[in-house]
């Protein structure tokens, strides 16, 4: 994998990990509830579920990928097909904030540990990120090279910045409330955002696995 591939995954990540989804959600509503240290244990089991997706993800994509074009390009389209849905979606939705999660809540005291594991579960049934890495791990994967070093540089990287975004945003939920809630400020973050992904839904359509 070169590193001009690394970046653009990275971005890519970036982007992914900014847009807020069932995990972000998860995290912003186990902060306000029960404060940001109990989104410590949701952001691991956030990660953790990544892990194990990653590892279902890659086993045999290697093999396909290297002695299969068609293979390939049917995961390439596939992955900038949802890349390009994310963005429209992102762009046409509108947010009610977080106020709406905190209505679906009664209870005041939550254990760590069901924490961790609803997160977990969050993560793994999360159709965003098993597409993420199903759909879009080979587009970066050099078929010519070993892939645990690979694999283990990508599963790094998208588990720091999950971690660090979804830890962003139950701090930033604790302590700036009220601008979260905001449903506007929310509609203009998912369009940008959408806009990222249309980009790279594009992009990824162009590009090989070499």
């Amino acid at each position: 994998m070169s590193l001009e591939s690394w970046i653009l995954y990275l971005i890519l990540v970036v982007a992914a990990c900014a847009t807020p989804g069932p995990a972000v959600l998860f995290a912003i509503s186990n902060s306000t509830l029960y404060g940001w240290k109990k989104a410590l244990y949701a952001a691991s089991g956030n990660i953790v579920g990544l892990f194990c997706l990653g590892i279902v993800a890659v086993l045999g994509l290697g093999t396909l990928l290297s002695t299969s074009t068609a293979f390939f390009n049917v995961i390439k389209y596939a992955g900038a097909a949802y890349l390009f849905y994310l963005g429209l979606k992102l762009i046409l939705q509108k947010s009610e904030g977080v106020a709406a999660l905190q209505d679906k809540n009664i209870s005041t005291t939550v254990s760590s540990r069901k924490v961790f594991f609803q997160a977990f579960g969050v993560a793994i049934s999360n159709p965003k990120a098993i597409v993420f890495l199903t759909a879009l791990f080979p587009q970066f994967l050099n078929v010519e090279e070993a892939l645990l070093p690979q694999f283990s540089i990508l599963i790094a990287t998208l588990m720091f910045f999950s971690f660090l975004f979804l830890m962003g945003y139950a701090m930033l939920a604790e302590r700036t409330k009220g601008w979260l809630g905001n449903s506007t400020r929310m509609t203009t973050f998912n369009r940008a955002t959408g806009s990222v992904f249309v980009g790279f839904g594009v992009l990824l359509a162009a590009s090989s696995n070499k």
